[in-house]
């Protein structure tokens, strides 16, 4: 595969500065978008039974782009939770015989899901905002289940689309084999800077997305006294020679996927471009059409960064 390193974007104006940072929300809203459409689909044939909340879920969006509203809808999401579950009710009251429908039961544990994440990554910006340089110490089997966890929420909101292995022997035509590993020679724990949680996950997601179902997606930390380096290799469809340079530029993405539907933004490489930036990192790509593509990166710890837990 060719590599080349990433060294520079150009600038982001602040609209797209405030998307980004907010990039982990704006994914699951997108989501619950879906599942809003699809509940009111199943319950009356009507895409947009639950007008409020698909309006609510557009407005939410739209905050995103501001720095300031982009915080209060942070600090707000269980109020905002409470209004799509009142008129979810709502509407389910107003169709009794569909209360018991398997699509409606599973339509609601897929929300319940996206209402438990949307708290935790709702916690994890307002945190973050108040350290944003901070360097965190996570235990190995906490990431590696935060992680477990993200997966099976990829798979839930399939729809049984597809299903997530970790085994390859047990992957058959429609799966997904996913391999994540996590090393660390100070044992079980290792330090990461909290906004590379976001960074793996939309690492991770792009992996899945631009990969058909029967692919093997890697991801990899190695923790050695001097550096993080992180892995994220896939067999999907690959990045086009010409497109590489450009593709981690905000709101881009390679030529070969516009038939690929996404609930991203299309910055996902950017966001991880320029946190490996802002922690002093290097940042590579390798990618052939139709063979996959791996990013790279290096963190290098801080001098002043105690390597004890």
């Amino acid at each position: 595969m060719h590599e080349i390193e990433i060294t520079e974007i150009p600038p982001l104006k602040p609209n797209e500065q405030s998307l980004l940072a907010m990039h982990t929300l704006l994914n699951v809203f997108n989501v619950l978008r879906g599942e809003l459409t699809l509940i009111g689909l199943t319950l009356a044939h009507d895409d947009a039974l639950l007008a409020r909340g698909l309006a609510l879920c557009d407005d939410l969006i739209a905050s995103l782009r501001d720095p300031v509203a982009s915080f209060a809808t942070a600090q707000q999401v269980e109020t905002h939770a409470a209004a799509f579950l009142a008129e979810i009710e709502a509407a389910i009251a107003a169709h009794p015989e569909k209360r018991e429908d398997p699509e409606i039961a599973e339509s609601l544990a897929n929300l319940r899901s996206v209402f438990a994440i949307l708290s935790v990554r709702a916690r994890e910006l307002l945190a973050r905002a108040q350290h944003p340089d901070r360097w965190e110490v996570i235990a190995v089997d906490e990431l590696r289940n935060n992680f477990f966890a993200t997966f099976a929420a990829f798979e839930k909101n399939s729809h049984g689309r597809f299903r997530i292995v970790y085994n390859a022997a047990q992957q058959e035509p429609r799966d997904y084999y996913f391999d994540f590993k996590i090393e660390s020679g100070a044992g079980d724990w290792l330090r990461m800077p909290a906004v590379f949680h976001d960074v793996l996950r939309d690492l991770v997601a792009n992996a899945r997305k631009y990969t058909a179902p029967g692919g093997h997606i890697t991801a990899a930390l190695y923790q050695d006294p001097t550096i993080l380096r992180i892995v994220v290799r896939d067999t999907g469809r690959g990045i086009p020679e010409a497109d590489m340079a450009t593709v981690a530029h905000f709101g881009q993405r390679a030529t070969n996927v516009g038939d690929v539907r996404t609930m991203g933004g299309g910055f996902g490489l950017t966001k991880a471009f320029l946190a490996t930036k802002q922690f002093g990192g290097r940042f590579w790509i390798a990618s052939e059409v139709g063979v996959g593509t791996r990013v790279r990166i290096h963190l290098p710890y801080p001098a002043t960064l105690p390597m004890t837990g």
